[in-house]
């Protein structure tokens, strides 16, 4: 394999004969034009009586010999001056990104805090770098994302397990363990393993929004949220929540499972995190080249400065965190993935009231513009 340095100096000796053969073509082109034409001019001198028609003899002049060996010495002495000024001019060319590849190497090793910080004057090298920069910052934010991620997954999977072993072990060890016992020990670890399986699916559900889009279909907002809706009624219903309901056509384009998981993820956060009595707005409209969603919902008072840490993975409420909701902390993490993974734009609010009013705006009618 060849090493970086062998294929910089590689690229360097292309240059340089790149350069030096425009170098050496220019010298041939002057002297062609130039030098050769002049060479053909003789000195005419009559003798004697003038004759119109004859010229008996020549005065001095340049020969053409003397010219052709003049130019090839010229020509000779020009290839090491030409080889010479291409090396220079390669080396100075690459001498930036010579430099940005050793940053970038030492990036690559693991220090994602360094950047290439490359000042005046602005050219397309400086443009290259600033991309990368850019580039470095958003590894830097994606893997840190994914220790917190992997951190938060392991301690909420382990809380499980670690409740089922335990319960498993006390009615082992209890002697006089009879058959209703051992029924409530299955039933508790039987939820137990419910729980787990849909923290599992949570999980999957986060990585495949994660993961962008791969199909894209025309779509309308409102029969998503009608869909989801339709199997919500009942939990909402007997929690005492008042459904609201303002859907206009709003079509757009994307996953059609990705934002299906959106809308219900919206819908269940809304009603998870609601008060008897509570109420849920739900709302799909067109603004200008935009469809838009707007979910907004009663509940606990929500500091604003807590609002946009909602959407990091496995984060809750202060007052959610030692209770045992049904929540697991990733519903909203899906929600600000998949709107992620649709170039779309997600705003969210705390209500005066308590509770919180999310609106996500999608491209509407066709197919986004991708990076």
């Amino acid at each position: 394999m060849i090493s970086r340095k062998a294929a910089g100096r590689s690229l360097q000796k292309r240059l340089a004969l790149a350069y030096a053969a425009g170098i050496y073509a220019a010298g041939v082109l002057v002297l062609v034009m130039v030098v050769v034409p002049l060479a053909s001019i003789d000195a005419a001198v009559p003798k004697g009586r003038p004759s119109r028609s004859t010229l008996t003899e020549t005065g001095p002049g340049i020969g053409l010999p003397q010219v052709l060996t003049g130019s090839a010495v010229a020509l000779v002495i020009l290839i090491p001056v030409a080889l010479a000024l291409g090396w220079y001019v390669a080396g100075r060319f690459l001498h930036p990104l010579r430099a940005m590849t050793a940053t970038a190497n030492v990036i690559s090793a693991g220090d994602l805090h360094r950047r290439l910080d490359l000042g005046e004057p602005t050219d397309e090298l400086t443009e290259l770098g600033h991309t990368l920069d850019g580039l470095f910052a958003r590894l830097q934010a994606a893997f840190d994302a994914q220790r917190h991620f992997v951190a938060n997954a392991s301690h909420e999977l382990r809380t499980p397990l670690a409740g089922l072993r335990t319960l498993l072990e006390v009615a082992l060890a209890d002697p006089d363990a009879d058959t209703g016992t051992l029924r409530s020990v299955c039933q508790e670890a039987l939820a137990l393993g419910a729980h787990q399986e849909r923290l599992v699916q949570a999980l999957l559900d986060l990585a495949t929004s994660e993961r962008g889009v791969t199909r894209w279909d025309t779509l309308d907002l409102a029969h998503v949220v009608e869909e989801v809706l339709a199997s919500r009624r009942d939990r909402a219903t007997r929690k005492g929540i008042g459904l609201a309901e303002h859907l206009s056509p709003a079509v757009t384009a994307g996953d059609a499972g990705l934002i299906e998981s959106l809308v219900t993820n919206l819908i269940d956060n809304a009603i998870r995190h609601n008060h008897e009595g509570g109420h849920l707005e739900v709302t799909t409209r067109t603004s200008g080249t935009q469809a838009v969603l707007t979910v907004a919902n009663t509940g606990p008072v929500i500091p604003g400065d807590q609002v946009e840490r909602l959407f990091q993975p496995f984060q809750k409420l202060a007052s959610d965190r030692h209770g045992r909701g049904e929540g697991y902390g990733l519903g909203l993490a899906i929600v600000h993935a998949v709107t992620r993974a649709h170039h779309a734009t997600l705003t969210a609010g705390a209500r005066p009231g308590g509770g919180l009013s999310i609106t996500v705006r999608f491209a509407h009618g066709s197919l986004p513009n991708r990076p």
